[in-house]
């Protein structure tokens, strides 16, 4: 495989698995769901806690939301430019 065609096959791939995102989480039931996550992962807090233990948890759940919000909000040229480093 050529390197053109290696970028080819990860820009087709992270694309569809933004479209399953966005299947997944468009409509009632996944705004349901992703209602539910903002609370769980602290979307919308600080992650601050004196335990530097706690801190590491909630910053693994705020990476997930951020993951989950990467792929449901960026247009399909934002998505590859961050996450080619271009």
């Amino acid at each position: 495989m050529t390197y053109s065609e290696a970028v080819t096959a990860t820009r087709e791939f992270l694309f569809k698995r933004q479209s399953a995102y966005r299947a997944v989480f468009t409509g009632p039931v996944g705004e349901t769901v992703l209602a539910d996550l903002a609370k769980f992962c602290r979307a919308n807090e600080s992650i601050f806690d004196k335990d530097p233990h706690v801190v590491a948890r909630l910053e693994g759940r705020r990476d997930v939301w951020l993951r989950l919000q990467t792929h449901l909000n960026l247009s399909q040229e934002q998505l590859w430019k961050l996450q080619s480093g271009e």
